[in-house]
Parts: C-alpha cells; structure tokens; sequence
C-alpha cells in the first residue's frame, strides 16, 4: 500500500501532497507557526510548519498542491510530518490535484442506483415524495460532499457512500425484524445526514459554511422536510414523523441531537449511524497498520487505540458442513 497515511515511523518523505487545512497559532518564543493537515489519496497526516512568515500563510492554504520533503514522526501515540522542505507545485510538477483527494471506494453512478432503488422501495407515497425530491434538489453535492470533516467518511463521496452502507444495513436488520417500518427507516437514512451539503463548504478543503456553525445540519434538514412537504403540498403525521429522525439521530442532547430517539426506528437509525460510523473510523485506522500492532489513538472512539490481530483469520464457508 502507498500513500502518506501507510508511512510509518522513521519512514523519509518525498511527496507530492494537498492542503486540507491551515491553522495559525503562537508559539512559547511569540513566533508564528501553521498547523498543516496534508492529504492524499491515502488519507491526511498533521504537520508543523515552523516560523511561519506572511507569505506562508498566503501560500500554504487549502487545497494548494505542495511538495514536501520530511520524515515521519510521532507525538503522543499519533504520527506526524516533519516538514524539511515545503514549495508550491508548478506546471513542471505535471500533478493532478484529484489524484490527492480521498474518495469513497465505490462508484457515483453505483450509489445513485443504490440509494434511488431503496427509495422505489419506500411504498407511503408521502414518505417517498418528499424524499425523492429533496434527493433531487441536492443530488449533486450530495453525491460528491464528505460525510464530516474529521473522523467518518471524510472523503470525497463519503456522504453517498455512508448513507448506501446505512441502507444496507437496515434491510438485512428489517429481515431479522420484519415488523419495523422500512419505509420511515430508508426515508430518514437517506435524508438524516442530508443537511450537511449546507452545513459543510464543499468536496474539497472542507471546512463548516456559517449556516453549519450557527444552525447545524440537523436543524437544516428538519426544516427543508417542512418546506419541501408545504411545496408538495403533503401534510399528516409522516412529515412529523420524519421531522423526529432526523432531530434524534444523534440520540442524545451531549451529542447534538435536540430530541431523544421517541419512535422505534428513530432509535433503530441512530444505531445504524453509530455501527457504520464507528467501523468506517476503525477499518481505516486499521488499514494503515501491520498484524500485531495497535492503531493510533482515536479521539472519536474514547482515545482507544484498536489492536490489529497478528493470526490469521479462518475463512469458513457459509454452507459448510460441521464435521
């Protein structure tokens, strides 16, 4: 495997890299200095960029495409880059800047069959309705934003391709559970997390627009279910209901949901959220180690650091025979 995250410790580095972000800061000697996350398509590293001048901080913004010579260090359990050499790119580099953007393993046009057959699936026409209008409306941020800034799926896509995998979650789930409501669970899973194409910047350099640091992508999208079931002209307890799923998604107050989960497949899809979110953190974090070795400290997931088995794992059949 290549790429920045897979380097480890020691490692020399020589590479053609993106800007996500730059923040300025001060250090202890009163001197300017940027904290720089660096991308490619692998995933993102932290670096300090030391006595940092004016001009640097006009230059080394997100999205510039750098080259960086350094080497891999570590602080505090979590790897970092050590900047020797930082420039610009120039057109003698011949860098594309979309080979260094993370992107979701699976293809748009993939996800848009996916997430548009569920939604075939919906049989309350209300439900549906407004669902398939407001996948409409914001069909092509939605197909191309990441899910979040940090931590899950924080990639090019990452929104498509979390709400696809939610989806299938909660079919093979409502096959254990036949009982549970499909239509209201698919409907909330493809519009719970919709807001975030207001509430984050774009698919690059993403970064939280003011509407996302004063409103939230929670209560953007509770108010355009609203607005889009006014315009369709459609009215009863659906909308409110959908309204709730999308308010208590995140469950609890101290997570940023207004509202607990109060309708059964509202807790359902709070659920599905957490397990698909919490592996997406941990399978890429376990992607950039070695059997036998723990991954870097997770803040999302209490600080832990995962352990990456050093045996084998057996492949058993699925309609093997017990001997």
């Amino acid at each position: 495997m290549s790429g920045i995250t897979h380097c480890a410790e020691g490692d020399p580095v020589n590479h053609y890299l993106m800007i996500k972000s730059a923040t300025r800061s001060v250090a202890s000697n009163n001197k300017p200095f940027l904290t720089i996350i660096l991308q490619d398509i692998s995933g993102d590293i932290e670096a300090k960029l030391w006595d940092a001048t004016a001009e640097d901080e006009e230059i080394f913004i997100p999205e510039a495409v750098v080259k960086v010579e350094g080497e891999i260090t570590s602080f505090r359990g979590k790897k970092q880059l050590k900047i020797r050499a930082i420039r610009p790119v120039t057109e003698a580099d011949n860098v594309n800047k979309s080979d260094l953007v993370p992107t979701a393993p699976m293809a748009i046009q993939d996800m848009m069959d996916q997430i548009n057959q569920y939604i075939f699936e919906i049989q309350n026409p209300k439900m549906q309705r407004i669902t398939r209008a407001l996948v409409k409306k914001h069909q092509d941020a939605f197909f191309e934003y990441p899910a979040a800034v940090k931590n899950h799926h924080e990639y090019m896509s990452g929104l498509a391709y979390h709400v696809t995998s939610m989806l299938h979650l909660a079919k093979a789930i409502a096959g254990l559970y036949p009982d549970l409501d499909t239509d209201l669970l698919y409907a909330g899973i493809i519009l719970h997390d919709m807001g975030k194409v207001t509430e984050l910047s774009g698919p690059m350099g993403t970064s939280y627009t003011l509407e996302g640091k004063l409103l939230g992508h929670i209560s953007i999208m509770a108010n355009e279910i609203v607005e889009m079931a006014k315009m369709l002209e459609i009215e009863g307890e659906e909308v409110v209901i959908l309204q709730h799923l999308i308010l208590s998604h995140h469950s609890k107050g101290e997570w940023g949901s207004p509202k607990p989960p109060l309708v059964r497949e509202a807790e359902i899809l709070h659920m599905i959220d957490n397990l698909d979110a919490k592996l997406n953190m941990m399978n890429r974090s376990l992607e950039k180690v070695k059997p036998g070795e723990f991954t870097e400290r997770l803040f999302a997931m209490d600080n832990r650091s995962f352990y990456k088995p050093s045996f084998e794992q057996a492949r058993v059949p699925v309609n093997s025979e017990k001997i």
